[in-house]
């Protein structure tokens, strides 16, 4: 599986171009048709920054801030959805490790002899 496809798996439901997708995979550092690691803790954190990375441009799209009706659902809460997922996101990114940090659990010293 390369990087492209990762991504788009990722990204599923949202159609976007390969060549976009490149240039997003590119900003986040990594080649789109190089094969994907999923035991790098770094690969899998720059795919997560990039599908971060399209749900901000979608976010940025004004006419999905309209206010439109279909059926029960308004385009206001796929507006408030999208924000809650790039919030969340956010989070998950920033407690992801890398690889060159260390693989250890949070340990706290609470007494030292």
């Amino acid at each position: 599986m390369t990087n492209l496809q990762r991504l788009m798996l990722e990204t599923k439901g949202i159609d976007l171009d390969q060549n976009e997708l490149a240039v997003y995979l590119a900003e986040n550092g990594l080649n789109p048709h190089d094969e994907y690691n999923p035991q790098s803790a770094t690969a899998k954190r720059n795919i997560y920054k990039t599908a971060l990375s399209i749900l901000e441009s979608i976010a940025n799209n004004v006419q999905l801030m309209k206010n439109y009706k279909h059926e029960d659902m308004t385009v206001t809460d796929f507006h408030e959805n999208l924000m809650n997922r790039i919030d969340s996101l956010e989070r998950k990114i920033r407690q992801m490790k890398t690889d060159e940090q260390k693989q250890t659990g949070n340990v706290f010293m609470l007494f030292n002899s």
